[in-house]
């Protein structure tokens, strides 16, 4: 199975660190925060993609309504 290309990591106090295809893009503390993360990075319609798509994110440590 193909993993997801951006990877949310598990909160450690400091927010969640976020990595895209491999490469780290930035530490988010809130979904805003991780939708302008995907913004930076060219993802098309990153304020409308759905954060629960494991074709797209894969969480660790708790899903998208988890950030500390």
């Amino acid at each position: 199975m193909p993993r997801a290309p951006i990877v949310v990591y598990p909160p450690d106090g400091g927010g969640r660190r976020v990595r895209a295809d491999g490469e780290a893009i930035g530490r988010a503390r809130s979904e805003v925060e991780l939708r302008e993360f995907l913004r930076r990075i060219g993802l098309p319609g990153a304020d409308d993609v759905d954060l629960t798509d494991p074709a797209l994110v894969e969480w660790r440590g708790g899903g998208p309504e988890v950030w500390e």
